[in-house]
């Protein structure tokens, strides 16, 4: 009977400690909007581990993570109950730890004399209700729909807070990432389109939305009403000490903090 026991309690410290990981080795995959963060971390440590960063969205990096392919997740939204259980299911026990708090602010062309929209009028956008910007107080131009595509974490957090499961025109245009949205928006002005807050620069403006202006103060309250948590996950608590742990933890740094502002986002931490 001890030895039976013995051998559980082994087995679950070993889910708990996450894989085995090379020494000076990590590969990281996941969110765009996560990915510039894990690019300047990476830089940070890039003399002493060998870090690779791939950025093909929240739900690819859950998957990999799932599937053994890398020791990061990179995710903008929490990891699904469904992921959860295909994780447990192949023997894996993802850890969340968040970073940094973000908003997905709804971007125009600077151009646009709008300023401000509710979540109604944004779905309503979204959804074909309006299809002209004359319907809102803008401009005679027709609206062009830019939305991120449905493996984004972007996306399944806008979906939530702002479109409450309701369906997308067929007009809407799907892009990749942060960069291809903020891309389509400042050389489009008629463009809409959504990006995290680490994304938004004078190319690009954002709206307020239901009264309320995307910035440090409403992002970090969770006032700002698409205001998100941002996400590493790893397959069990790394081992503490190990090229996962620093990697997942140097956001609680000072200089860790640096870089989160310096790219946008809002750390978690106050120092």
């Amino acid at each position: 009977m001890k030895k039976m026991l013995l051998s559980v309690l082994l087995a679950v410290s070993s889910i708990m400690a996450g894989p085995a990981l090379a020494a000076d080795k990590l590969t990281i995959d996941g969110s765009t909007t996560v990915g510039p963060i894990g690019d300047a971390f990476a830089e940070v440590f890039k003399d002493e581990i060998e870090i690779t960063v791939s950025k093909t969205g929240s739900g690819d990096g859950a998957a990999s993570l799932v599937e053994g392919r890398c020791d990061i997740a990179m995710m903008s939204r929490f990891m699904k109950a469904s992921e959860f259980k295909t994780a447990v299911d192949n023997g894996a026990m993802p850890v969340a730890h968040a970073i940094a708090m973000d908003g997905v602010c709804v971007v125009v062309h600077p151009s646009n004399p709008v300023t401000a929209l509710t979540t109604q009028q944004v779905r309503d956008i979204y959804t074909g209700k309006i299809t002209n910007w004359k319907q809102i107080g803008g401009a005679d131009k027709a609206i062009v729909v830019i939305s991120r595509d449905t493996s984004s974490g972007t996306y399944e957090t806008f979906e939530g807070l702002v479109m409450k499961k309701e369906k997308m025109s067929d007009g809407t245009e799907y892009v990749n990432s942060n960069p291809q949205a903020h891309t389509r928006v400042k050389s489009t002005e008629g463009a809409i389109g959504y990006v995290g807050l680490g994304f938004v620069d004078r190319s690009v403006k954002a709206l307020s939305i239901d009264g309320i202006v995307p910035n440090r103060k409403t992002i970090s309250e969770g006032i700002f009403p698409i205001s998100r948590p941002l996400f590493l996950f790893t397959n069990g608590y790394p081992k503490l000490g190990s090229p996962a742990f620093r990697f997942c933890t140097y956001h609680l740094s000072e200089a860790g903090q640096e870089i989160i502002e310096a790219k946008g986002f809002i750390p978690v931490t106050a120092y």
